[in-house]
């Protein structure tokens, strides 16, 4: 595996996945019981995009650099923006903040966060990255693994009912990861079926995505949705033309959040060449 998110962080993708992680958060933190987020595939959870492998991409100019000169104006966009905004004040105004610290800055003292990561030198930097907030275990292991291992989560006598699993892997398995995360969640959902899960995937043909779709709607779950930003038509093999997020136990109204959020961006980022798309694979009664 050799996949390396630094010299992507901060494009498109990042920027859907990371409005829709946050605005998950903060539905999820409008009760006061602890939480306890799992993140799958977590890298190294903070990227310089001044760095020769973000620079020689330019990905990053046309997600998070565009989004920040247009500022559409909306709670959950603000909201992310204000995130990156924090985390270049700590760490310097070229830095990215990678999922595991949108997380880390999203939620509260009491809550627990676990963050995956499989590669040697980015888990030894993930955990250089947070070894002052005990909020925040670092695993160097394969994150589908840690499903099995950590969920349902516990500490001591307390039994984490609420929280978040982010799902989102390197696809270098290509159409063969759709299985692995299908056989993933269906067994986390065994054992931790309150939590919402949320699994971020590339779009390149949309046909090739049909399986996956059809499976994910077999999952028990009472409700399940897609949110997903199209740089590009979806015809074309060659490239990653937009990417979307399967939400299982979506927040309430979470579809309406989203489909404001997704045109915005659509015009921020990919003017009228861009599309969305919001859809209910499963909806509660």
């Amino acid at each position: 595996m050799n996949y390396r998110h630094a010299f992507h962080a901060g494009n498109h993708a990042d920027v859907l996945k990371h409005i829709t992680t946050l605005a998950v958060c903060d539905a999820l933190l409008a009760k006061p019981s602890p939480l306890f987020a799992l993140d799958t595939h977590g890298g190294r959870g903070l990227y310089a995009l001044d760095s020769n492998s973000a620079q020689r991409t330019g990905e990053a100019e046309a997600g998070i650099g565009r989004l920040i000169a247009e500022a559409p104006r909306h709670a959950a966009i603000s909201r992310y923006l204000a995130a990156v905004k924090a985390c270049r004040a700590q760490h310097g105004p070229t830095t990215y903040p990678g999922s595991p610290w949108l997380l880390a800055h999203a939620l509260r003292e009491e809550d627990r966060i676990a963050v995956c990561e499989l590669l040697p030198e980015e888990a030894a930097q993930l955990k250089t990255n947070f070894a002052g907030d005990p909020r925040v275990a670092t695993h160097t292991r394969d994150g589908y693994e840690a499903m099995k291992a950590l969920l349902p989560p516990r500490l001591g006598e307390l039994r984490y009912n609420r929280g978040l699993v982010l799902i989102d892997p390197p696809y270098e398995a290509q159409l063969q990861e759709f299985d692995t995360i299908i056989a993933a969640v269906r067994d986390a959902l065994a054992r931790w079926p309150t939590a919402c899960y949320a699994v971020w995937y590339p779009i390149k043909l949309r046909r090739s995505l049909n399986q996956f779709f059809r499976r994910a709607a077999t999952l028990p779950v009472k409700s399940s949705m897609l949110a997903e930003l199209m740089l590009h038509p979806d015809d074309s093999p060659l490239r990653m033309n937009g990417s979307g997020m399967l939400i299982l136990n979506p927040p309430w109204q979470f579809d309406t959040t989203m489909r404001e959020v997704l045109p915005l961006l659509q015009m921020a980022l990919a003017g009228n060449g861009g599309s969305w798309r919001v859809e209910w694979l499963k909806q509660a009664d």
